[in-house]
């Protein structure tokens, strides 16, 4: 095996014409430029300098290893700056998966303050619904996945070979037509609103809508369905249904001739920020797993106020 250290002796020997020579410009004795010298011909498995009295000649073989030695060492130092850049976060590019209403709140946020801080680092965002985000993260498709998962509807273990970055709760609430009959109530049970014409959104909201209903003891009739959250508040607003959705989602509209009523009992989903064990060791990914963190932070604040 050639190493990178010897290369750099047999360069300095054929550029000086001795050992001796060689050894001042590297700052190293002359023995050990000379033992080094013979490490490189062991490992080639060819004399490199012919030795007469005090000058040194490169042997053809030697001529052509120095030939090349410049270009390698040339890529060596460039690939060492690139990895200093990437560790010191002047460089470096995070693949980001997240679902819609994720990508219109909390990405926007965190995205700006990580440019602000580590311009050199490039995102880019794909958008996915839970499960398919996951799987491509797994699949190495993408280094970061935002998702959700409902309470109570987690599988075990579904995330165990994940890190997984708790992010917030989100609230399902109650979507009305502005002249509806509860519009103006503080909070409503799902099941008042068991005669009503509903507007469902993305599959995995579908399921957890009808399951909820289900447990409230009826089916709900769906009239529509769309994974578009504004669609969903469009149609709400125009008076064609009602519709529970993530506070998140709504938050991300504005909901025009509909309002948001308070749903009780509560129905909760967890949103956290997933990555490979191997990939959180990653600065860019770190990063912006801490910007998302704290632009969740900062929603839960404005939630509040």
């Amino acid at each position: 095996m050639i190493e990178a250290r010897h290369l750099r002796v047999l360069r300095a020997v054929a550029a000086t014409g001795s050992f001796s020579a060689a050894g001042r410009e590297l700052g190293c004795t002359q023995p050990a430029v000379s033992q080094q010298m013979k490490a490189l011909e062991a490992s080639v498995g060819t004399p490199l300098l012919i030795r007469s009295g005090r000058e040194m000649r490169l042997t053809q073989a030697g001529e052509a290893l120095v030939r090349h030695a410049a270009g390698i060492l040339a890529g060596l130092t460039a690939a060492e700056e690139e990895v200093a850049a990437i560790a010191g976060l002047r460089a470096g590019r995070v693949r980001l998966v997240s679902f819609p209403s994720g990508s219109s709140t909390l990405v926007p946020t965190a995205l700006a303050a990580l440019r602000a801080a580590h311009p050199g680092t490039r995102v880019s965002l794909e958008e996915a619904e839970p499960p398919k985000s996951v799987e491509l993260l797994r699949e190495g498709d993408c280094d970061l996945a935002l998702a959700f998962r409902y309470e109570g509807a987690a599988q075990e273990g579904e995330w165990d070979d994940l890190v997984v970055r708790p992010l917030l709760t989100d609230r399902l609430v109650a979507l009305v037509p502005e002249r509806h009959r509860l519009a103006r109530a503080k909070s409503v049970a799902i099941g008042e609103l068991a005669a009503e014409p509903w507007i469902a959104g993305c599959p995995r909201c579908r399921g957890q809508l009808v399951e909820v209903c289900e447990g409230a003891g009826f089916t709900p009739r769906i009239d529509f369905a769309t994974d578009d959250y504004p669609a969903v508040v469009g149609l709400v607003g125009a008076g064609l249904g009602v519709a529970v959705l993530p506070q998140l989602a709504v938050e991300s509209v504005r909901p025009r001739g509909a309002r948001m009523v308070t749903l009780e009992p509560a129905v909760r989903r967890e949103i956290v920020a997933l990555t490979l064990p191997d990939l959180a060791q990653v600065p860019a990914v770190t990063a912006t797993l801490e910007q998302l963190a704290r632009a969740a932070d900062r929603q839960v604040r404005d939630a509040r106020r």
